[in-house]
């Protein structure tokens, strides 16, 4: 398996779980945590301008949908 394969799989994993869960992965739920990992790695990739060019638009879309469920309020 590629490295791309790897990141294809792992892209497709945490927007699954963003669009079935309605939240962003959580850092106090060890089983969300490689998710987590990958999603500040990748971030941090980006905003280093690392990042190979044919992942970009595809990342930035998943921040997108990170922002949407960006910190709520549970009493609001």
């Amino acid at each position: 398996m590629t490295q791309d394969e790897r990141w294809n799989i792992r892209y497709q994993e945490v927007k699954e779980f963003i669009e079935r869960e309605h939240r962003n992965p959580s850092k106090h739920r060890i089983e969300e945590h490689d998710m987590l990992n990958w999603l500040k790695a990748n971030r941090k990739a980006l905003n280093a301008g690392k990042m190979k060019e044919e992942r970009v638009e595809k990342f930035r879309k998943l921040l997108e949908m990170t922002e949407q469920y960006r910190r709520k309020n549970q009493y609001e």
